[in-house]
This record gives C-alpha cells, sequence and structure tokens, in this order.
C-alpha cells in the first residue's frame, strides 16, 4: 500500500483551517475599544468571534511581542508597543511635529481643547489634543474616530476634501448623535454648510448638551486646496467668542500648511 503523500499548500492561497492567522490577530486587536480597555480571555474570545483555545494562543503570540499585555487578575489589555509602532507613521509624526508648538501656543491663550485630527475615509481620527486642567469633558479620545458631518474638525475637513468624498457624505443618510435617525440633515442644508466653510476656512459648529459647547475648525492644506489635517479649539458656548477664536485658529492652520510645504496659492 503506497502511503497517501501530503497536500501540496498551493503558493498565495488561504489555509484550509480558516482565515491567515495575521487576521485572527487583527480582531483581537480590535475586540477592545474605548469603553473595553480591560478584557478576560473570555470576552476577548466573545468580541473578536474567535474560539476561547485560539484566543488564548494568540493572545500568547501578541503578549510575546508586545501588543498586549495582561495584570494580576489576568485582564488583557493593549501593550504599549503599538504605541511605539503608532507613533512612527508619517502622516501623524510629521504633521504632530509641526502642529505641536501652535497647539501649545493656543492652549495657553485659550486654556481650552485643541485638537488635531486627520481624515480617515468617511471618518476623522484625532492624533492629538492640549487640554488645560479648566477644560470641560469632551466626547472624543485621542486615537478615537470623529465624525465628519457634525464635529467642527470634521467639517473643516470635509469642506476641503476631494469632491468624490464630499458627495459620498451626501448621499448617506445623517443625523445628529442623540436625535432620533428619521430627522436627517437635508443634504442642501450640509452643502451650504460646506460652502460657508470653504468661503471662511473656517468652521464653527454648536453642540446643545447639558454643557453646551462650541467648536472652532481649520483646514491645514496641502496641494489643490486639499485638507490634509484640522485644527481646532472647543470650548463651551458661555466663554466662546467664536469670530474672535476663528482668526487665532485660521492663522494657525495656515502656518502649519506653510511649513508642511503647502503651495503658495492656498495661502490667501
Amino acid at each position: 500500500m503506497v502511503a497517501a503523500s501530503p497536500a501540496k499548500r498551493v503558493r498565495g492561497k488561504r489555509p484550509p483551517e480558516g482565515e491567515p492567522v495575521v487576521d485572527r490577530a487583527f480582531s483581537l486587536l480590535a475586540a477592545f475599544d474605548a469603553a473595553h480597555r480591560r478584557l478576560t480571555l473570555r470576552e476577548l474570545s466573545r468580541r473578536s468571534g474567535i474560539p476561547v483555545s485560539s484566543t488564548l494562543r494568540l493572545a500568547g503570540r501578541l503578549m510575546a511581542w508586545g501588543a498586549l499585555e495582561r495584570d494580576d487578575e489576568g485582564q488583557y489589555s493593549i501593550g504599549l508597543r503599538l504605541l511605539e509602532v503608532a507613533s512612527l507613521a508619517p502622516r501623524g509624526h510629521g504633521l504632530r511635529q509641526v502642529a505641536l508648538p501652535f497647539m501649545s501656543d493656543l492652549a495657553a491663550v485659550t486654556q481650552q481643547h485643541v485638537q488635531l485630527a486627520v481624515r480617515e475615509g468617511l471618518e476623522v481620527t484625532l492624533v492629538e489634543r492640549f487640554s488645560s486642567h479648566s477644560s470641560v469633558p469632551v466626547r472624543y479620545r485621542v486615537g478615537g474616530k470623529i465624525p465628519l458631518h457634525c464635529t467642527g474638525m470634521g467639517l473643516a475637513l470635509l469642506a476641503f476634501a476631494p469632491v468624490d468624498v464630499q458627495e459620498d457624505v451626501l448621499s448617506r443618510p445623517l443625523s445628529l448623535p442623540g436625535e432620533p435617525e428619521q430627522n436627517l440633515i437635508p443634504p442642501a442644508v450640509l452643502r451650504k454648510t460646506l460652502a460657508e466653510v470653504r468661503r471662511e476656512r473656517l468652521a464653527i459648529y454648536r453642540r446643545l448638551e447639558a454643557e453646551p459647547m462650541v467648536a472652532v475648525a481649520a483646514p491645514i492644506l496641502g496641494e489643490h486646496e486639499v485638507a490634509i489635517a484640522a485644527i481646532g479649539v472647543v470650548l463651551p458656548e458661555r466663554v466662546a467668542q467664536p469670530r474672535r477664536l476663528g482668526y487665532a485658529v485660521r492663522t494657525a492652520a495656515q502656518s502649519i500648511s506653510r511649513q508642511l510645504g503647502a503651495p503658495s496659492a492656498v495661502m490667501r
């Protein structure tokens, strides 16, 4: 009897046991969010959709590399090695290095939250924030996602995004956070808002909550007047002077744009 030869693996094909290990590792990391910073093994398994035995094995590999950590109670959390790797991202690092002095100046003057963000697809990622001790609490954390259509930073980025991105957003049903889904923002209203932001090179957004807030943001521009980032200030409405503050925010954005090499044609 001739022994069966082992099945040959076809180059580039997915292994027969399921999705690639790297995809499952990403699923484990994606199980964490702002509300779930620490997870037990079973919680990590449930939120990632990966069996407990495989979760344990993958988590061990990620811990060995430094992407995950485990405390004395056996709960997992994101490891500092990921922060080290993320800090090497050219789009965030070079931008932060140039923007930090201007953010520091704005923070010293306003004593409020000064933020820096970039667009990723149809969302905004907050990459840096300066906050004083007197600043009021805000919704979004550094590294978190911000809506494009209903935040100051988002509007500044969307108004100076490529046209196809704007049209993609305008074609979707959009509502305000906390509002019933049927209370949609009419596309014509958002289109008019974006035109005003482009004209003023400044976005002013008011958020009505228990503590009404005002966000004042300006685009940091690259070639062809496309925003590569946005800088903004978030402060309570009771102390806000949006137009006066807007001049300082817009000046900071223009200075950052210039240092990042934006053509002089976009500086007007």
